[in-house]
């Protein structure tokens, strides 16, 4: 496996070494002390696996108690994927990731706790797993607007159409008005 530094230094991107030929191919998607040594020292307590369809947006999720660290990959289909620094003490506050993520380059991301992160579908559709540091807890669950003015986060829209959102998404709040992490 390969680390890619992002323009956040505790963001990660990691590029796995696959191993291919006319029957298939295979690569490690996580190695625990690759893993602990190159990106963060965490242990993992959730996988999770859902699956959205083209121009679907989710997020931008945190949690304000349990903060979860999220270690996320795409199986199927391809999304852009956000990760946005709500640490206040961070040189990096405020400031956002965005990468492709997809089942073609095998890329994962590396999103730590007190970041908020959400992704939008750019194929027909998207299967996403990743690996939590904490348990979900909904009741310490917020949601910034993906299309705060002061993030003025790059989307790549499809026929630059609204993304469609939950009904959580959609009633999120404004990077000004969100619950920061110390």
């Amino acid at each position: 496996m390969k680390i890619v530094e992002t323009k956040i230094p505790d963001v990660k991107i990691i590029e796995p070494k696959i191993f291919g030929d006319d029957r298939g191919f295979f690569f490690e998607s996580y190695r625990d002390d690759f893993f602990n040594s190159e990106c963060a020292k965490r242990n993992f307590v959730q996988d999770n696996h859902s699956k959205s369809s083209q121009g679907i947006l989710r997020g931008l999720h945190y949690q304000t108690e349990q903060p979860q660290g999220k270690l996320v990959r795409v199986i199927q289909g391809e999304v852009f994927d956000v990760a946005v620094d709500l640490r206040k003490s961070s040189p990096t506050f405020g400031q956002w990731v965005g990468v492709y993520l997809s089942s073609e380059n095998r890329r994962q991301l590396w999103v730590p706790e007190g970041f908020a992160h959400g992704f939008y579908v750019t194929s027909d559709s998207a299967e996403f797993v990743y690996k939590c540091t904490n348990y979900y807890a909904p009741q310490y669950e917020k949601s910034l607007l993906w299309d705060d003015t002061d993030l003025g986060i790059s989307w790549p829209l499809i026929d630059n159409q609204p993304p469609k959102l939950s009904k959580k998404d959609g009633e999120g709040s404004s990077f000004r008005d969100a619950v920061y992490f110390a």
